[in-house]
């Protein structure tokens, strides 16, 4: 399934597959959104399957966020696929926004 990332109320909406084929182009996307904005948030509650380059690229920008002082909201934790996937790095999904 492609890769489909929808804004809504601020949120980015992430739907699909976060696999080896997609990761590079979804690190530049957020990449440059970190460097315009000082807040992004990212839910991934309709992420069918992550695979490990999908969560190392999530875990960089998330790490690379806190060092420049932006928020960087991974809303996801409720997803299974999603948090057992990150498995000992999840500390970084929230279940939700608020």
């Amino acid at each position: 399934m492609a890769l489909q990332i929808t804004k809504n109320q601020g949120i980015f909406e992430i739907k699909g597959s976060i696999v080896a084929e997609n990761t590079k182009s979804l690190q530049h996307h957020f990449e440059n959104l970190l460097f315009n904005s000082d807040k992004v948030i990212l839910c991934m509650d309709k992420v069918k399957k992550i695979d490990a380059s999908g969560v190392t690229v999530l875990t960089k920008l998330f790490r690379n966020a806190m060092e420049h002082n932006k928020v960087f909201y991974i809303i996801g934790k409720e997803n299974k696929k999603v948090s057992n996937a990150f498995g000992k790095v999840n500390y970084i999904l929230r279940s939700d926004f608020v």
